[in-house]
């Protein structure tokens, strides 16, 4: 039942500057060379031991919602205590990966990591499991239907599904609580099946396709908002609650709060932790790491654990909310998520400001941040997704085809009334020509709904038959404007049939959508933008995704980001709590990627992943971008 209840300082005291723009601090730096042997003291050992017969294993009890298995929790404990010990190699990596590693040390040595190709079961093994998850789940929860299996191994939006196509689950179930949740992993971990999490299917990166077989939880049966405590502002719900729905049914219950993350409309808030999105929000909320109060996890043998307690503030051990926020299923199955909410604005005004050029915009949005006005939300959209708004029918009334901000104003009447005119007022001096806003209330839902819908109305509109390709990334604020401007340079010269730029300019995030005919010659045209528009990023000292994930598309790049040492790091840690790893294979990364990424570090050509140099004495500047809308 549910219950109501800038400029960059160069310093040595601030630090030494690494080859890809971090800094480590001095002490650091120096205590670098005299941790070679403790960097090994890794507690792989113990989880690859942990690999024996299936009768060895204990399985734990799934008896209330925040105890696992001792030794589920040890293990656990054992690796982030040794991630602390290694954590200086992945300083090493950093500071070598643009040499010819002639190092005492060389990277790929600095952790004592082995990775091994795991054995999963497959469909034979699925048929001895199969009279158990029955006896959990009946007939009408467990699916092997041909179109079902296809729905659950990937979408049309995602480039993934260009690789893995076919990649799809041998059976799906659909499970109604985290009970049952634990029972049918333990089963699964018994026959060695690969788990997947489903809830939205919306994601962009393959994150939910099934390379290696295996079960696909669908959690859409736990769609239940659990409780909802006004006083505390927060709610606990389960994996498969929409935040629209969320949110439709806090309004209609009178109650004055909202929850702030806001991807595309049809996710789903158990998907949302596990890639930790975003949305046009972000620039005043926050991501959605920030938003977890607390989680119930089941892991991989079945264990289940509660993250932490509900107070908003803790210092009590290990921040494993943030372990799990953004692992894409890979470490655990989440069943229940406490979340915060935070108060409905008074009043909302949207409105819209065209400029001339993609540089005029985001300047026009960071002076506005810096300024200090609490924007609600501000989006770039360049002149071909303002194309797309006046001819997909989503509003009233046209708009001037130029990059154009979108805003959003929240407060009281005076409030917004300042952060208007101070917002007229940086735009009019970067050339803003005319601040336009929404006549009423639903002309300014309609222009967010252009807005949110972008990606759907580039695909109504691109050709019959057309296939899309699209991609995200994150830079600094102050390197957006010259990635933009050469990807569309890009888009232009790429023979793809047409392409869009859109931006949550207010924390650097940056989406290319490109739109092509289904043939080979544009499908590579396609590929090969978005992979430019991806090592470009890495080059401005951004990241390989600002919030749809990894999943199976960006693993090469987490590697040329990150490192070989980091995602060593990472795969220990995975190896603590998923020995077997059966949680969402083949995601994050792969033992194909860390030893082609290793390789590379040791013979010296690491560089070679940005296939566009900077210029001397500019490590973090791509190269020159054209003066372009």
């Amino acid at each position: 039942m549910l219950r109501i209840g800038g400029t960059r300082l160069k310093t040595s005291a601030l630090g030494t500057k690494t080859n890809l723009g971090r800094f480590v601090r001095p002490v650091a730096a120096a205590a670098a060379s005299t941790t070679v042997t403790t960097r090994g003291l890794s507690c792989t050992g113990r989880a690859l031991d942990a690999q024996g017969s299936p009768e060895t294993q204990n399985s734990g009890s799934s008896k209330g919602p925040s105890r696992g298995s001792s030794s589920s929790v040890a293990v656990l404990l054992s690796a982030l205590v040794a991630s602390g010990l290694t954590f200086a190699g992945t300083k090493y990596y950093l500071d070598n990966n643009n040499t010819n590693t002639t190092s005492n040390n060389p990277a790929g040595q600095s952790i004592n990591h082995t990775w091994t190709t795991p054995k999963y079961g497959g469909l034979a093994e699925f048929q001895q499991a199969y009279p158990e998850l029955l006896e959990i789940l009946g007939q009408d929860r467990v699916s092997t239907d041909k179109e079902d299996l296809e729905r659950h191994g990937f979408n049309e939006w995602t480039p993934a599904t260009i690789a893995v196509s076919g990649s799809t689950p041998i059976a799906i179930v659909y499970p109604t609580s985290t009970e049952e949740v634990s029972r049918i992993a333990k089963i699964c971990h018994k026959y060695r099946l690969p788990m997947i999490g489903f809830s939205g299917g919306s994601s962009i990166e393959g994150n939910f396709s099934a390379p290696r077989g295996g079960i696909c939880f669908d959690f859409n049966l736990m769609n239940k908002i659990i409780e909802v405590r006004p006083d505390d502002m927060d709610a606990t719900v389960q994996p498969a609650v929409g935040w629209v729905e969320l949110n439709r049914w806090l309004k209609s219950h009178d109650i004055n709060l909202f929850f702030g993350v806001d991807p595309a409309p049809i996710a789903k808030i158990g998907g949302m932790v596990s890639t930790s999105c975003s949305g046009t929000n972000c620039v005043k909320y926050g991501p959605m790491r920030d938003h977890v109060v607390n989680m119930t996890v089941v892991l991989a043998d079945g264990s289940i654990i509660k993250t932490r307690q509900r107070p908003r503030k803790s210092s009590a051990g290990y921040n494993l909310n943030h372990l799990f926020c953004g692992s894409e299923g890979t470490l655990g199955l989440i069943t229940e998520i406490t979340i915060k909410l935070q108060v409905a604005p008074e009043n909302t005004k949207v409105a819209i400001c065209p400029f001339p050029s993609v540089k005029n915009a985001t300047d026009t949005a960071i002076q506005i941040i810096r300024a200090g006005v609490p924007l609600h939300c501000v989006e770039l959209m360049d002149d071909v997704q303002m194309w797309a708004v006046n001819n997909s029918g989503y509003t009233s009334r046209k708009w001037s085809e130029e990059p154009t901000l979108f805003f959003k104003f929240s407060g009281t009447e005076r409030g917004i009334q300042e952060q208007i005119e101070k917002a007229q007022e940086i735009a009019k001096k970067n050339d803003g020509t005319k601040f336009e806003f929404a006549r009423d209330e639903k002309e300014g839902e309609q222009l967010w709904s252009a807005r949110k819908e972008a990606l759907w109305s580039s695909m109504a509109l691109g050709p019959k038959n057309g296939k899309v390709y699209t991609t995200d990334v994150a830079v600094p604020m102050s390197k957006l404007a010259e990635l933009i401007l050469a990807t569309k340079e890009d888009i232009k010269n790429s023979g793809v049939a047409y392409g869009s730029a859109i931006g949550h300019v207010g924390d650097g995030n940056f989406h290319a959508t490109l739109i092509y005919n289904d043939t080979p010659e544009e499908e590579a045209a396609a590929k090969q933008v978005a992979k430019n528009v991806v090592y470009r990023g890495l080059q401005l000292d951004g990241t390989c995704s600002g919030e749809h994930g990894v999943g199976i598309s960006k693993i090469d790049y987490l590697v040329s980001e990150l490192g070989p040492d980091t995602i060593d790091l990472m795969h220990t840690i995975k190896l603590a709590l998923d020995p077997y790893e059966l949680l969402n294979p083949g995601k994050l990364f792969t033992k194909e990627a860390i030893e082609t990424g290793r390789q590379r570090v040791l013979d010296g050509t690491s560089r070679e992943y940005y296939p566009f140099p900077p210029k001397d004495n500019e490590t973090n500047a791509a190269t020159s971008t054209p003066e372009t809308k």
